[in-house]
């Protein structure tokens, strides 16, 4: 059966790095694109990044982000990561990464302006990021 299975979340100190794993499995055919969003208490989901699961090309970093996460696709292990930097206090959230096989869903994901769609059909349990 599909599973998506985040793992890396822990408890940091501000100014630390934190790496995640999201890897799955259970499909005959790959997704076109995976994606990591959080959640802080009382806030929305909010879109933290993308990238097109067979690998390379354009990937989505939100804004508050930028130049401290990265997000990368290992197409040989179906494993996606996001390479956290530089952590701030306000990224503290529980982490899910998600999973997407329409092509328009991904493509607007991937090359929008502004805050990602969260339109993504599947969608691992989480883990938890705390940044102190």
């Amino acid at each position: 059966h599909v599973q998506l299975v985040e793992s890396g979340g822990a408890s940091v100190q501000a100014g630390g790095s934190l790496g995640l794993s999201c890897s799955y499995s259970g499909w005959t055919l790959s997704p076109h694109c995976m994606a990591w969003f959080r959640q802080a208490p009382g806030k929305e989901r909010e879109g933290v990044a993308a990238v097109y699961a067979f690998g390379g090309g354009d990937t989505y970093i939100t804004d508050s982000v930028k130049g401290r996460f990265t997000i990368s696709q290992d197409t040989t292990k179906n494993i996606t990561y996001l390479l956290m930097d530089s952590l701030k206090p306000e990224d503290s959230a529980m982490y899910y990464c998600a999973a997407e096989f329409s092509g328009p869903v991904c493509v607007d994901a991937i090359q929008r302006t502004g805050p990602m769609s969260a339109d993504f059909r599947y969608w691992g349990q989480g883990t938890q990021v705390t940044v102190s």
